[in-house]
């Protein structure tokens, strides 16, 4: 440890969160070196702040085998991609994520692994351990996800008894990706009426009409629409006040924002450590700035 850091032992926790904080805001270790001389008296190396952040690989290693609690009833499943350095050159890597809400609204992201795509068995190693780790899923109401077949297959043989709802999010991105641009603002509305229906036999109605508005012009946006629409009104059968959060993977997209947002300042990472680093980090954040809001939501209303 530098001299200016020796003189701040007392502080040294503080003074090591300081420089991971700045370090996740996106400054680099050099100007992070100058801010904790305004501390410390001393300019810290690059390389000891890189080394600093290092200490968060055991945090990151307990992160990913803590015990989880079997009370979450909603499940959000999401990826994200990266780029990383490798010695054969930038790569990227996939990022699968799962995201918990107990029925009292608390949150957690649970589990993030990385990952060379979003396969089937990709998808299955991450539930598996979100088993393994104690969420056998007796209490799950409804996993949402992205729409990705292999995803929704490992769910299948994980949590077989559990509702599947597809991000509508997403599925209107996949709609009107195909349309043209004189019909693109009259499909949005028709599309939309399905998801913002006041019960699902309407819903249901809703996508009869868009049926035969379009299966002419769009026969094949149609067909996908009808197949995996079961899917996409699973959120009907939950609590009418939670329909808008629970049919789309918004929550966990908000995430991946602030995860971007610190990363876009890389040009890539050095290794697949360091992203876990990053990802941990940012989480791990939200975490406690849900248990803080949690508890003062809890001790207001005492």
């Amino acid at each position: 440890m530098p001299s200016g850091l020796r003189r701040f032992q007392r502080r040294a926790e503080q003074v090591s969160l300081l420089i991971r904080e700045a370090f996740l805001r996106g400054i680099s270790t050099r100007q992070v070196g100058r801010i904790v001389a305004i501390l410390t008296g001393e300019t810290v190396s690059a390389q000891t702040v890189s080394k600093l952040t290092r200490d968060l690989d055991e945090a990151v290693r307990q992160f990913h085998q803590a015990r989880l609690g079997d009370d979450y009833a909603y499940l959000f499943l999401d990826g994200v991609s990266l780029r990383v350095r490798r010695p054969t050159g930038r790569k990227r890597v996939h990022m699968l994520v799962a995201y918990g809400v107990r029925r009292d609204g608390t949150r957690r992201l649970l589990a993030f692994v990385h990952s060379q795509g979003e396969s089937q068995a990709e998808w299955e190693g991450l539930l598996q351990d979100l088993y393994q780790r104690g969420l056998e899923g007796r209490h799950l109401g409804l996993i949402i996800t992205d729409g990705c077949p292999g995803l929704a297959t490992a769910i299948q043989t994980v949590y077989p008894r559990v509702r599947h709802q597809r991000c509508w999010v997403h599925k209107m991105r996949n709609i009107l990706e195909k349309v043209r641009k004189c019909d693109y603002e009259q499909v949005k509305r028709d599309a939309q009426a399905i998801y913002l229906a006041e019960s699902r036999p309407q819903a249901e109605a809703a996508f009869c009409n868009f049926r035969v508005r379009w299966r002419r012009a769009y026969g094949s946006v149609v067909r996908r629409l009808e197949r995996d629409l079961p899917e996409l009104l699973s959120f009907f059968a939950m609590p009418r006040h939670l329909w808008r959060k629970l049919r789309t993977t918004n929550v966990i997209e908000r995430c991946f924002v602030e995860v971007r947002r610190r990363t876009r300042t890389m040009v890539c990472f050095v290794n697949v450590e360091s992203v876990d680093r990053i990802i941990y980090s940012i989480f791990h954040r939200f975490n406690l700035e849900w248990k803080t809001r949690t508890l003062s939501l809890i001790t207001q209303a005492a």
